[in-house]
């Protein structure tokens, strides 16, 4: 077995897809939208064009707000759909609650009610349980439903399940939103078309990212719902998610939905997932649950072999108690770097023993 100091470690680490560069595509795009001047604040070709694009891929005559980033793709969409003492119900693991620094407690002034999830799903029942509060003065009022498509597990909803919860959430007078971060790996693993699982299946709202699949930087917030979108401008301003130069956000989208690029460059990612997957599933002392469906994984692996191997190429924890990391794959990873990748886990396994 090779010395790990010895092996060389992939170009591209397995840290996050927001380690990623900018696809090719999407930075030409950009150069091409720094010619000349546009009108400020979204009044450019570009955010127009845009528009047009999103209502073409859902279907529906949708309102598309463009925005800086994750977190405040989250808080335009929630802002909007809490009309006052709302509460949002997620799961403990949904990055509004987790991962966002409190963000929507503190901006918004909401509560989250984070419920318990295994596998990093909601499932009606859950919700249910949660209507008791309706009309009741001393709670916080649940009036909007939030999911995480892929979730942050690594774990899909079927579009089935997606419509149960809406159903559920439009009968009890909530609404639906969708963390769409990794929409785009989501709806490449399930093989269907993006309105299955989204504006058919009942979704009011979804942040649509695009920063995790090839974008330098920016995220959408797509009103399926256009009722909910009547204050929108007002609160993505009042949260600081007005890009001013917003021509070089929807030029980067442009790029993005053209020719699937966005469903390309997921399908690659996640298809690089299983090839580090089947790489290492046999590696005595690595734990793996089932095939990734995305372009994460999460495997638990011997103490001594972790902090080795994350010096020779970086990657994250995920529940530290139980050894158990989280490796990620990106529209820019090569096959390469999964067989060096593997070779080095390989190598920092057996010289952990």
């Amino acid at each position: 077995m090779a010395d790990l100091a010895s092996l060389p470690a992939p170009d591209r680490s397995f840290a996050s897809d927001n380690s990623a560069g900018v696809h090719p595509e999407v930075m030409d795009a950009l150069l091409a939208a720094n010619d000349g001047h546009a009108l400020a604040y979204g009044e450019d070709e570009h955010t127009a064009r845009l528009a047009d694009r999103f209502r073409e891929l859902f279907g529906v005559p949708c309102e598309t707000l463009l925005v800086w980033g994750g977190t405040g793709a989250n808080l335009v969409a929630l802002g909007t759909m809490l009309p006052g003492a709302g509460a949002v119900i997620c799961t403990e693991s949904a990055h509004i609650n987790v991962d966002e620094a409190g963000a929507p407690e503190r901006v918004l002034g909401t509560k989250l009610l984070d419920l318990p999830s295994p596998n990093g799903k909601l499932v009606p029942e859950q919700v249910e349980a949660q209507a008791h509060a309706l009309g009741v003065e001393h709670h916080a009022q649940p009036q909007a439903v939030s999911i995480t498509q892929s979730t942050e597990l690594g774990t899909l909803y079927t579009p089935d399940e997606i419509g149960e919860l809406a159903d559920l959430a439009h009968d009890l007078g909530m609404t639906l939103h969708m963390d769409g971060a990794r929409i785009a790996n989501a709806t490449a693993a399930l093989g269907v078309d993006v309105r299955a699982c989204t504006v058919d299946a009942g979704v009011d709202v979804i942040s649509f990212g695009g920063t995790k699949n090839g974008m330098m930087y920016g995220e959408a917030v797509v009103y399926l719902n256009r009722r909910l979108a009547e204050r929108a401008r007002f609160v993505r301003k009042q949260v600081t998610q007005l890009p001013s130069k917003m021509r070089f956000v929807a030029a980067q989208f442009n790029a993005l939905l053209a020719d699937d690029l966005w469903l390309r460059s997921a399908t690659h990612a996640n298809d690089m997932a299983a090839r580090l997957y089947d790489a290492v599933a046999d590696v005595p002392g690595v734990v793996l649950d089932e095939r990734p469906s995305v372009n994460s994984l999460f495997p638990t692996l011997p103490e001594a072999a972790i902090e080795p191997l994350r010096e020779w190429s970086p990657f994250y924890d995920w529940d530290p108690a139980e050894r158990q990391v989280r490796w990620m794959t990106s529209f820019d990873t090569t096959e390469e770097d999964v067989d060096r990748f593997a070779a080095g886990v390989r190598a920092a396994v057996e010289a952990g023993r």
